[in-house]
Parts: C-alpha cells; structure tokens; sequence
C-alpha cells in the first residue's frame, strides 16, 4: 500500500521538483501551496507524513502545525531557509518532528521521510501490552503501539520524542551524550545539530509536565548530554 505525502509550499518549483521525486520512489504526493489549502486538503483526507514550508504567506508553517497537532500526531517535517534558527527551535517545540534547510538534497529529504515513517509502522493493537513493552516506574513504553504513559494517564508524543525517551529510560542513570541521542532518534546516515535534540527534549519534559507538574526524571548533564533518573 502506497502511502501519500503532503508537501506544503508556496514555490511552485519545490512542489514539482520534490513531487516528482517523491513519487519516483513510490510515494503518492499531495501538494498545497498555502496553509489554507493544506489545512482543508488535511482535514478532509489525512496524509502519513506532511513537509511544511515554515516561510509562507498568511498562514506559515508553524500556525499550520500548531492546528494540524490539535487532531493529528503524524510525522512532520519543516522546510526552513537559511537563517531561520529561531523558527526551527520554535517548530520542534511546537512538535515538528525535523526540519530541513533549504537548499536542499532531494535525497536527503527523502531518507529523513523513510526514517520518519518506519517509526510510525506499528504492529497489531490490543488492550493487553505489547512483548517489547518498557516499565520503568511510573513510565511505560510500548513502541509496537506508539503508546507512552505516565502515572497511568497517555503522554502523546511525536516519533521523534518517543525514541529520546525509549533511549534515555533504557538504562537508567546512565548518561547518554547528544551523538548518542541523534543516533537514537535519527539513524547514524544523518547529523543534526545539538540545539536540535535540545529542543526535543525540552518539549519533551514540558508534556510530561502538563501530565504531573513533579516530572523531573530526565536530568541535564551540562556539557555531557542527558540522562533517566533511576526512581
């Protein structure tokens, strides 16, 4: 089964180009050129993953995000210009799941879009917790669902966070650096930056500070990288 992407830009050229590209490896392409567009296309007929343009007239990609997150977690993917490190840390904030900046390798992208979606492949559900299911105190991990819970009560969380944590929490205090982190949440083939893992982690305690306002359980090792309390 085929599945679809969304490409969300107001460069036409970038539509085409990347369309073509997308579709020669297989994937069906959907493509918006406004927020408006996108958010009624979306909402009518969702998408597995979505590569939105954060520079776009009216409303940008991160107003988009921000709506698409209030009923969907699917994997996104913001296209930024250059300079534009304030609105990439603001994106992963907000739940981007990555971002690229243009210009941009086609083949890159590409890989990240795979990376992002083997993630979400989940097998069959069932009430009952999946075999590779991860306890740790009051967090419980099951990656065959996607599904993150603490104190009993659902965190929802992107791929992204979901794999930061799952590497965190699988050795409790050991410390693990920000290459060991990357490597964890986006393959050993590509290297983002250490704001970048900053950023996630930081959304990442702040929903589970949303759940209990005590979540202390990662722990910052400044200049060294992260760890998970041992309760």
């Amino acid at each position: 089964m085929h599945q679809t992407i969304a490409l969300v830009d107001d460069d036409q050229n970038i539509l085409t180009s990347v369309s073509m590209a997308l579709e020669a490896e297989g994937f069906h392409v959907a493509t918006y050129k406004t927020g408006e567009d996108a958010l009624r296309g979306l909402s009518r007929q969702p998408v597995d993953l979505a590569v939105l343009d954060i520079k776009m007239p009216r409303m940008d990609g991160m107003e988009l995000l921000q709506k698409l997150r209030k009923s969907s977690q699917m994997p996104v993917i913001f296209l930024t210009s250059k300079d534009d490190e304030v609105d990439e840390v603001l994106g992963l904030r907000m739940g981007a799941d990555d971002y690229i900046k243009k210009p941009f390798s086609q083949r890159l992208l590409i890989e990240r879009i795979r990376t992002l979606l083997r993630r979400m492949e989940v097998g069959a559900t069932g009430d009952a917790k999946s075999e590779g299911t991860m306890v740790r105190g009051n967090l419980v991990l099951d990656p065959e669902r996607h599904l993150c819970t603490w104190n009993g009560g659902e965190v929802q969380l992107t791929v992204t966070e979901f794999l930061l944590l799952k590497s965190l929490a699988q050795r409790p205090g050991h410390v693990k650096t920000r290459d060991q982190l990357m490597d964890a949440a986006y393959g050993e083939s590509i290297y983002v930056d250490d704001r970048t893992i900053d950023s996630h982690i930081k959304r990442l305690r702040a929903k589970f500070r949303q759940t209990d306002s005590g979540f202390a359980q990662i722990e910052t090792l400044y200049g060294v990288g992260y760890r998970y309390r041992d309760s």
